[in-house]
């Protein structure tokens, strides 16, 4: 959703990149390119006005004129702006001290608020909370059943006493709610209320009665992010007619203009609080505006993908698997192969997880392109495989492979191509694992890079070499060996004596060189 944006901003920030000092004309240069990306990304006027106005003040202050680099300092100036204008800290839910919490959805029809009720349970669940979901949106047809499933897919329970369709009390379902869940024992309750297709007195009305029927700890006013302009007034007449405590923003794994994002926060006054990025129940999260603004300027996004890492992976295996690289390549199978896989699988997809890592923004259009079906073929391939070959595939001979491709459904070259790349990478694997750095990176402490270069560093070394024949090698320490005893009995400097030292005296020949 972002992508334009950011492609905007590093652009602008090219320009700048080895200026040692930012002349005025520069600095109203920056700003004008990010007034245009920011309206070009549906930023709602006011806050772009403020934000480039605040640009260019720190801007045209001491942090840049005395920094060693303009350019990152008015980079950073940037990200800390944005971090400001989405809201600034992280916000986080607030609890009830007596359980349950009460958590109500708010927002338009089509806004995705029965899908992020379940998203919500899951993302509940996971922390150890008992949540309970409740169908009081009783006038969209289809409604209290989208969220039995929604429920029943999330592993959480759902209250729905009413069939809905236009029958049934949504601020009596929200009130018996209360009790239903005290009597089963539930922490927290997400109330999915009705929307309509645009503000009404009507909507107003139905949301406050419910609001004043369950008094809740939490009101989130759901907003769908590909709506533009019209998200902040949605937000403004929500928190003048019902008043809500953060904002959930959902689609936002769309293609269009996501400015309504950068806009809500600082108009309404109320935080960011989750986002909502894909289909799947579990592309969901708590909003980092900090992690939000690095995206937007292309520097990743390393926590979050830390953070996925952590959930999906134990930590007793990762040991156990390190130790096991340390031993020697032969250790990892290709059984290891395939569950490493699998992990970074259940991380979500490959693409989204590539475009967390800092400098990836330069090549989206091949992130873009990347096929996540071929995690799946070669699991195909690996599970064709015998025990036998899984452990040791060196024994995938011909026949062999020719059996595995048919078994899974490709050609030979691709049994033949797995193979190869399983023998490259665990080289590597094991490599890192026994301390000796990333194969092929010179320059970093350990790394190496490859016989090639080594051989080429000993053939650049400097300095006199020593003859291949021994008798003239003996015959040039012997009169090494004279020059140092004379040396010592003279006193003088370079070897000579110290009377003929200033008169005998000649530079090198390389010195003789250099000084033309």
């Amino acid at each position: 959703m972002f992508d334009t944006l950011s492609d905007r901003l590093s652009a602008t920030f090219k320009t700048l990149r080895g200026k040692g000092r930012l002349s005025e004309a520069d600095i109203d240069a920056t700003a004008r390119e990010i007034r245009i990306a920011l309206l070009e990304a549906d930023v709602a006027l006011p806050v772009v006005r403020d934000f480039t106005a605040k640009v260019k003040e720190r801007s045209r202050g001491e942090e840049v004129s005395r920094a060693l680099n303009p350019s990152q300092q008015i980079i950073k100036i940037v990200n800390e702006e944005l971090v400001g204008i989405l809201g600034g800290e992280t916000r986080r839910l607030r609890f009830s001290k007596q359980p349950p919490t009460v958590i109500m959805l708010a927002g338009l029809q089509g806004a995705g608020k029965t899908t992020l009720a379940g998203k919500l349970g899951l993302w509940l669940k996971g922390q150890g909370h008992s949540p309970l979901l409740v169908a009081c949106d009783l006038q969209r047809p289809n409604a209290v059943n989208q969220l039995s499933v929604v429920a029943e897919r999330a592993g959480v329970s759902v209250y729905a006493p009413e069939p809905g369709n236009g029958v049934g009390d949504p601020v009596k379902v929200a009130k018996d709610s209360i009790k239903y869940a005290k009597d089963r024992v539930h922490d927290v309750v997400i109330v999915d209320t009705a929307g309509r297709l645009g503000i009404d007195e009507e909507l107003m009305r139905q949301a406050a009665d419910i609001r004043d029927a369950v008094s809740p700890d939490e009101v989130l006013f759901v907003v769908d992010a590909m709506i533009g302009q019209d998200a902040v007034n949605t937000a403004e007449a929500f928190r003048d007619g019902v008043g809500f405590d953060g904002v959930v923003l959902s689609k936002l794994d769309g293609d269009a203009r996501g400015g309504a994002a950068l806009s809500i926060a600082h108009v309404t006054g109320k935080q960011i609080m989750f986002a909502s990025n894909g289909e799947k129940l579990d592309e969901f999260d708590a909003f980092h505006p900090d992690r939000m603004a690095s995206r937007i300027l292309g520097m990743g996004d390393m926590l979050s993908l830390i953070e996925k890492a952590e959930q999906t992976f134990s930590q007793a295996e990762a040991e156990k698997m390190a130790q096991k690289l340390a031993k020697g390549p032969k250790e990892f199978t290709l059984d290891d192969f395939l569950a490493q896989m699998e992990q970074v699988r259940k991380m979500g997809s490959i693409s989204k997880l590539l475009g967390m890592l800092p400098g990836m923004a330069q090549m989206k259009d091949q992130i873009s392109n990347i096929d996540e079906r071929d995690v799946d073929r070669t699991a195909a391939i690996i599970k064709s495989m015998t025990p036998g070959e899984r452990h040791e595939p060196t024994i995938i001979n011909g026949s062999r492979r020719a059996r595995i491709a048919k078994g899974s459904g490709v050609e030979v070259s691709a049994v033949k191509s797995l193979v190869e790349r399983f023998f490259e990478a665990r080289k590597m694997m094991s490599k890192m694992a026994q301390g000796g750095g990333m194969p092929g990176m010179p320059g970093a402490p350990g790394s190496g890079g490859g016989p090639g270069r080594q051989k080429k560093q000993q053939k650049q070394a400097k300095g006199k070499q020593r003859s291949g024949n021994p008798m003239k090698r003996k015959a040039e320490e012997q009169a090494a060996a004279v020059r140092r005893e004379e040396a010592a009995q003279a006193g003088g400097a370079f070897g000579l004596p110290a009377a003929e030292a200033d008169k005998n005296f000649e530079l090198p020949d390389e010195f003789k060189k250099f000084m033309g």
